[in-house]
């Protein structure tokens, strides 16, 4: 009986990956078939693999010069909103501060707002600045789309951490930057760098503010970047697809990356009895 209900467990857990999966493998092997078996119907596998379409999504777009825009925007974003949000967070959970629910409250309610009902401000604000055409142009409205989540994600990590820890850095003189540098932050790393991957992927996914902020080549992003692979007569799917899987490359890289340090945060975060 449990040996049935293993298989039927696995079975589904395939059906469920695959179904998941889905879009991905098929953007793969998209990419790999020549453009004739691609426009001639639905077929799963290619007869003539090619990798013709990866050299021209370099050679058409500077595919390198959207991933190194986005990785540097992404990667500011990220930083700043962090360092804010875990400060701002440390204070409305641990601070005696009055009213908290409500600036919690405040906070959650900003981050309702649809980007395109704040786009018009934020891009009279950017252009004000000098700033169209540039990384902070984006780095700004990027951190103000992500730092109310980013502080409510933060919070709840920090509420679970026990009151006694920071109250026994008190008794030995800690100040509150002390006790949330070398205790609280810490304890919270899991939480800290579960943020922080989705703060990077929101910023690195996001195509409104980059359409309309950064208009020069220059300084595009991927999301836009590969929207400018369509032609007057056609689209290019291998092109696109191609550039799409090696676009994918990094966040999975960096993903990896960021799981490694929450399964560390997690280790060294716990406290000892």
């Amino acid at each position: 009986m449990e040996k049935k209900a293993g298989i039927k467990f696995y079975l589904f857990l395939s059906i469920f990956v695959f179904v998941i999966m889905f879009p991905f493998i098929w953007v793969f092997l998209t990419s790999i078939k020549p453009p004739i078996e691609i426009f001639g119907g639905f077929n799963w596998f290619t007869q003539n693999p090619t990798f013709q379409s990866y050299v021209n999504a370099f050679n058409t777009r500077p595919l390198h010069m959207y991933m190194w825009n986005s990785f540097a925007v992404s990667t500011l974003t990220t930083v700043i909103a962090i360092s804010v949000a875990s400060l701002a967070a440390y204070a409305l959970t641990r601070l005696p501060i009055r009213f908290k629910g409500l600036i919690l409250g405040v906070v959650l309610a900003a981050a309702m707002f649809p980007q395109i009902a704040i786009i018009s401000p934020i891009y009279n604000l950017i252009t004000g600045l000098g700033l169209r055409n540039s990384y902070m142009g984006l780095v700004i409205p990027y951190i103000t789309i992500s730092l109310p989540l980013a502080i409510w994600i933060l919070a709840t990590f920090f509420k679970k951490i026990p009151y006694e820890l920071e109250e026994s850095a008190k008794l030995d003189g800690a100040t509150p930057f002390q006790t949330f540098r070398k205790i609280i932050f810490p304890l919270a790393a899991p939480g800290v760098f579960t943020t922080a991957i989705l703060v990077f992927i929101a910023a690195w996914n996001e195509y409104l503010f980059a359409l309309t902020i950064n208009t020069a080549d220059r300084w595009r992003t991927i999301p836009v970047g590969l929207s400018m692979y369509e032609s007057q007569y056609t689209i290019p799917w291998g092109d696109i697809t191609a550039a799409t899987v090696v676009v994918t490359i990094p966040i999975v890289i960096i993903v990896l990356f960021f799981q490694r340090r929450i399964v560390a945060g997690l280790t060294s975060g716990s406290v000892k009895e």
